[in-house]
């Protein structure tokens, strides 16, 4: 026979899970078991590998073990220690895990669940006698008052605000709300409220509560109960919609209204907490203004003008500030935003912006002539205000002059309709005048609505006429700076002084005399090659009316320069110079023999020899003399000839100057080569003596191969029998 034990082992084998989410073990045990105790339950699922863990086993949520349990050890095993009461305990909820002694978990927890069996151990023969006591009391189930509830109340939820009571017993509370709300009871006739409440979505319940039996049925009517929800100050007043700006008139009176805010506030009404104040925020008064631009009534919220004037075309911002609680501190508030705009009246006259100076007009002119432009502007900002009439006042009997416009523009032309004459009016004042075309508001029109125009007429004069329509010259290249060209003259000598000047000379070449009219070349013609021609324009104008003017072009024609005129030799001059250089020069001056030519000036240069001009440097001191020094650090010494050219009034010549380039001494001397001693022979007289041996030698060498040459030729023409034999040794 199998043990009752080990057969229970066998029905309460778990089917364990994976150690990382155990499955809870279920295990049954028979109450009033009357076997042999430890009596084990149930195999435990303990890992083998933690070895150094121990065994915990504790009830459920970590609370110490229920019941006589345990766990043995060394097989893993549950047991239980004592017999069990279902009536007692019905089930027992068991952890078990494995922990190290600091308090880690090594695995689990593994849930158990321990259920009791019941037996039929109670009333014997399945009968039971009761005795029932039954009192009389005075019934609880009455009425309430009406509960008022804070809204928006700052207490832990769910929170206790009443309470009913059924006498008897075996009873269950049911709640219902009118409308539905945050309400409930619990199994001893507590009310509860489960969160806040808002007075402006609910005002009031009603909740009715019933007392029921275990089977849902009344035990008699419900009780109702009266909730009030109070009024909080948790609503800020209300703007009204922002909408299109609000048109004045601009110069409307003080105390015009402008608009009326009406903000709400959805507190109770009548309460402080929707008592509303009104404030004027913006705009601010601007400095030195004599009072405010609006008033605000901060009762009524009415918006009116104040003192201070407003210009056409603004756009204003208006904030007004909402405050319940009458403004009073803690309340709450909103900023509403009203925008004004000024709108422009037809308050300013046209002015011109500018008076015309007086205008010169030559009495031949053609009529439909320009005059002037005058302009005008008017301050108002509306188009219909701005349209402007323009008229002549004064100053056009004759009916000379005329005006043009566009209707929409602020310009008038002045225009020439008659032909002017000198001689019947050598000048005009013409007033013209500014209004507008839509009706003025306010003042009229000021002094800026007039314009007056001078127009000066002019005498008409011939212009000068020149002797030529064009002028030609043909001159050298070489033509140097000053030379007279030409003369320019008018056509009739008896005319009116006349003043000349040259235009588009490009290269500045010439140049001419503004009353004589002589045309000279102003620098040398560098750059000019023959064969070009070079044109400029003559201009000459009346001295006394510069307007009056004529032109005529001048050609320049340009030549090959004629060959230079033959140098006339001078005199050779001598001086010393050391090298290296040293500060020392030689002052060269001009030829003299000519005492035309003595009194200068000169030009002095180099001779275009490129080797003088990379030796030598020529420096004018003056309009006599020059002065010449080394231009090389070191110059070969021996005797140097270095000609100079002196120019004057077309005249040239070329000085030879004989400089005698030295090595010098200490004091600045050139020192000298010793000369020849007595006796002695000269370089010159021993390479003489040795070339004249050398050739005496020579003359001898070639006189004996002659002579072996002929005796040789001699032997070789005779027989060869009479060649004399040699005697045999």
């Amino acid at each position: 026979m199998v043990p009752a034990w080990l057969w229970l082992l066998c029905l309460s084998v778990p089917q364990a899970l994976p150690e990382a989410q155990p499955a809870e073990l279920y295990v049954e045990v028979p109450e009033n078991y009357g076997g042999n105790f430890p009596l084990y339950l149930a195999k435990l699922p303990l890992p083998r590998e933690e070895a150094e863990g121990q065994v915990v086993l504790s009830g459920d949520s970590g609370r110490a073990a229920e019941g006589p349990f345990a766990v043995d050890p060394e097989s893993g095993f549950l047991l239980v220690t004592r017999a069990l009461d279902r009536e007692e305990q019905a089930e027992y909820q068991l952890q078990v895990s494995l922990e190290t002694k600091d308090g880690h978990v090594l695995w689990g927890p593994q849930p158990v669940r321990v259920h009791v069996k019941d037996e039929n151990d109670q009333a014997s023969g399945h009968q039971a006698t009761a005795t029932i006591d039954v009192s009389i009391v005075e019934s609880t189930w009455v009425s309430l008052e009406p509960i008022h509830l804070a809204e928006n109340l700052q207490v832990p939820y769910p929170h206790h605000i009443a309470q009913v009571h059924w006498s008897g017993g075996d009873v269950h509370y049911h709640l219902e709300s009118q409308p539905p709300g945050p309400f409930d009871v619990d199994a001893e006739g507590k009310l509860y409220v489960t969160s806040q409440l808002d007075r402006e979505a609910q005002a009031e319940y009603l909740l009715q509560v019933w007392a029921q039996n275990a089977r849902g049925k009344d035990y008699a009517e419900p009780l109702e109960l009266h909730v009030v929800v109070t009024d909080e100050n948790d609503n800020v007043p209300v703007c009204p919609p922002p909408g299109p700006p609000i048109s004045i008139p601009e110069l409307s009176p003080p105390g015009t209204e402008v608009t009326r805010l009406s903000a709400e506030d959805s507190d109770a009404p009548g309460s402080p907490n929707s008592h509303i104040v009104y404030r004027l925020l913006s705009p601010e008064p601007e400095e030195g203004a004599a009072g405010r631009a609006f008033e605000l009534d901060p009762t009524s919220g009415s918006v009116t003008l104040g003192a201070a004037p407003l210009r056409a075309g603004q756009d204003i911002l208006l904030q007004v500030l909402a405050s319940d609680l009458a403004g009073e501190e803690g309340g709450l508030s909103s900023t509403c935003e009203v925008t004004v705009t000024i709108a422009d009246v037809n308050d300013h006259a046209p002015e011109f912006t500018s008076q015309i100076g007086p205008i010169s007009l030559p009495e031949d002119v053609e009529p439909g002539t320009l005059v002037a432009t005058l302009a005008a502007t008017d301050a108002d900002l509306e188009p219909a205000f701005r349209l402007m009439d323009f008229a002549i006042k004064a100053g056009n009997g004759e009916g000379i002059f005329g005006l043009d416009w566009e209707p929409d523009s602020g310009d008038v032309q002045l225009r020439l309709c008659k032909n002017l004459s000198y001689e019947a009016a050598p000048s005009h004042e013409v007033v013209v005048v500014v209004q507008n075309v839509a009706e003025l508001v306010g003042q009229g029109p000021g002094p800026g609505a007039t314009a007056t125009v001078t127009v000066l007429v002019e005498r008409v004069l011939p212009p000068p006429k020149l002797a030529q329509e064009s002028y030609e010259a043909t001159v050298p290249v070489s033509t140097p700076a000053g030379s007279l060209l030409l003369t320019v003259q008018p056509a009739d000598p008896t005319s009116r002084p006349l003043r000349f000047s040259l235009a588009n000379d490009s290269e500045g070449w010439l140049c001419i005399d503004n009353v004589s009219g002589e045309v000279h070349t102003a620098r040398s013609l560098q750059g000019a090659q023959p064969g070009d021609t070079y044109t400029v324009l003559l201009e000459a104008q009346d001295a006394d009316e510069p307007r009056l003017s004529s032109s005529a072009t001048l050609a320049i024609h340009f030549r090959k320069a004629p060959p230079p005129p033959a140098l006339t030799p001078a005199p050779v001059l001598s001086r010393h110079l050391c090298t290296p250089r040293q500060d020392h020069g030689v002052i060269v001056s001009g030829p003299s023999e000519d005492p035309d030519l003595a009194r200068g000036p000169y030009s002095f240069a180099l001779g275009p020899n490129p080797t003088v001009q990379r030796d030598w440097r020529l420096q004018p001191l003056n309009g006599s003399h020059a002065y010449l020094t080394l231009a090389l650090h070191w110059v070969e010494p021996h005797e140097h000839v270095v000609p100079v050219v002196v120019s004057h009034n077309g005249r040239m010549w070329q000085l030879l100057v004989r400089v005698i380039v030295c090595r010098c001494n200490v004091e600045g001397q050139c020192m000298r080569k010793v000369g020849r001693m007595k006796g002695m022979p000269t370089k010159l007289s021993a390479v003489g003596t040795l070339v004249g041996t050398l050739a005496a030698i020579g003359f001898f060498l070639i006189l004996i191969f002659t002579h072996l040459a002929l005796a040789r030729k001699k032997d070789l023409d005779q027989p060869v029998d009479s060649v004399p034999l040699k005697a045999a040794v």
